[in-house]
């Protein structure tokens, strides 16, 4: 008996020595994970009013997105020959926000808020003229206008050219929200919708456009004014 009481002893202390490492394993394991960097928005993000919101400040390419929207909405509140005029203009925004705030926290949230964002900056620089002025800084060009081989309707593109790039096509009663992917020449444009795939393709001076149940179109920009 004199010789099992040290052994004993001796197993239990092991025993011990291995449930607080694995308790301690387990301790680090449940470790809350590091908080979500936060980025400059136009609103305070200390304190956002949906999810959509808190989907922006916690991602690059939204943040960027939602400051150039801000910038472009300011100056189109200067604009007095602004269509819609600077009063509706901001009437406007604030349903713009509503909208945009009604895109929830499932698996499509960000392509919703994309979405949002791109169209509203159509609207806003294709209604302003001072909102379309080359600031070395802006992150949005157009709405330029495409005529494309075989295509009846004048394709309008506005860019945002944050990381990736988005752009926002409409023609006739039909609109599109198309995201950049790696290309290996050139800058492609892809995504779709109920319909089926889509593609917008700018190498150098070339366009090329691609739509459901048509094959690639060339395309031209219009001639401005």
């Amino acid at each position: 008996m004199k010789m099992v009481m040290p052994l004993l002893v001796s197993v239990l202390a092991v025993s011990a020595c291995v449930t607080a490492s694995l308790c301690d394993a387990a301790t680090k394991a449940k470790a809350k994970p590091k908080p979500l960097p936060t980025y400059k928005t136009s609103f305070d993000c200390a304190n956002p009013q949906a999810s959509a919101e808190k989907l922006v400040c916690h991602d690059a390419q939204l943040a960027r997105m939602d400051l150039e929207l801000n910038r472009l909405y300011l100056l189109a509140l200067t604009d007095e020959h602004s269509v819609p005029r600077p009063n509706k203009v901001e009437i406007d925004q604030r349903f713009w926000i509503e909208s945009r705030n009604q895109c929830d926290g499932g698996t499509q949230a960000k392509a919703c808020v994309i979405r949002s964002y791109a169209e509203r900056a159509f609207q806003l620089r294709q209604g302003s003229a001072i909102a379309r002025t080359k600031d070395p800084s802006r992150l949005t060009e157009g709405p330029v206008a495409y005529r494309c081989a075989g295509f009846n309707a004048l394709v309008a593109a506005t860019f945002f050219t944050v990381e990736p790039g988005v752009v926002f096509l409409k023609w006739a009663n039909t609109s599109i929200t198309l995201n950049q992917v790696p290309s290996h020449s050139g800058t492609q444009y892809t995504g779709r919708d109920y319909k089926g795939n889509y593609s917008f393709w700018q190498i150098d001076n070339d366009v090329f456009l691609q739509i459901p149940g048509s094959g690639q179109m060339s395309c031209a920009a219009e001639p401005v004014g």
